[in-house]
């Protein structure tokens, strides 16, 4: 990861890079008057070929707007993003990019159009990138993607409805690798699924990786579940980068406050150690978008904050090998 990047240049190690990524939305706030909502404010990060970084964060706090800046389903407000060392701009590349980079969506259900076949939904990028010359060739593409994500290739004329939200999650799954991509954006594709499934999906997201060699931003809430799959954890908090460490490291030494808090949620199996784990609780609510404190955006719910902190947000500095924590008192 670059600290920083006014002179940004790509590296060839890194498939994907996010310099200085910002996404503002408008929003309304009387009457002809707009406050700008700042979902992700100056986020940098970098994801190696093969390579799993997962991106963990309360509710609300950017990382699914981030996945979506990325594949510009939004239009990043600032900032740039590269993909296997070109600059995404301009309609040639990004129509490129779109072929090689797709989404796993949270939601199995409002996901997948009500109107269309199990068929036509995972030939959908096929059709619109034109990768198959015959009709012949269409449906066997179908059959052998619906075969890898574990269907049944026999209920490719059925529809969504018909299938359970695991099931539905697979096809998910099938579409987003039907144009052969080689970056997957997994946003939360697990906590809409009863745990059993979630094994089963992480287990295949993992098994698919190895045998197409993908890279992923596994987008997540659950920690646990995050440090399964990934190589890499990022901390976001309103909008901002907390910490980004590997992922052991994250876990077993988290040096943000609010990486510290996060993992002391963390339930753990046994009965022994969960009564003598502390839990540690933050004070107060988490500061509307809308208005921002000033400095480091953890500062109000902050044990070690001190007036340093309100003057400007820190930024992200290596404080041992890849390890990566934006604190004034670390």
């Amino acid at each position: 990861m670059s600290e920083t990047r006014s002179s940004f240049t790509p590296n060839p190690e890194y498939l994907v890079q996010v310099s200085h990524l910002k996404q503002y939305f408008p929003v309304s706030t009387g009457f002809l008057r707009t406050t700008m909502l700042k979902a992700v404010d100056d986020v940098s990060f970098d994801i190696r070929k093969g390579e799993t970084l997962g991106l963990v964060g309360e509710s609300g706090c950017g990382k699914t707007t981030v996945g979506r800046t990325m594949l510009h389903l939004y239009e990043p407000t600032a900032g740039e993003i590269w993909f296997d060392g070109k600059k995404i701009e301009g309609k040639e590349t990004l129509q490129e990019f779109r072929r090689r980079a797709q989404m796993v969506f949270q939601d199995p259900y409002s996901s997948l159009n009500p109107r269309m076949t199990v068929a036509d939904i995972v030939a959908e990028p096929i059709d619109v990138h034109n990768l198959c010359a015959t009709k012949k060739e269409r449906e066997e593409r179908i059959r052998e993607l619906m075969s890898i994500v574990g269907l049944n290739t026999e209920h490719a004329t059925r529809y969504a409805h018909e299938f359970s939200g695991g099931q539905r999650q697979r096809i998910g799954i099938a579409r987003a690798l039907a144009s052969n991509p080689e970056f997957i954006v997994c946003d939360e594709p697990v906590s809409a699924l009863d745990v059993s499934i979630q094994a089963q999906v992480i287990n295949m997201l993992e098994d698919l990786q190895s045998q197409l060699g993908l890279t992923y931003l596994f987008i997540a809430h659950d920690i646990s579940v995050v440090k399964h799959i990934s190589n890499r954890i990022a901390v976001m908090y309103l909008g901002h980068m907390m910490e980004m460490a590997p992922s052991n490291e994250l876990t077993h030494h988290p040096l943000h406050p609010y990486t510290i808090s996060l993992m002391s949620a963390v339930p753990v199996p046994d009965p022994k150690l969960s009564r003598n784990q502390k839990r540690i609780v933050l004070e107060g609510d988490v500061p509307s978008p809308l208005k921002m404190p000033s400095g480091c955006p953890f500062r109000t719910r902050c044990s070690r904050a001190t007036p340093e902190c309100a003057e400007a947000c820190p930024a992200m500095r290596e404080v041992a090998p890849g390890h990566f924590v934006a604190c004034n008192h670390i």
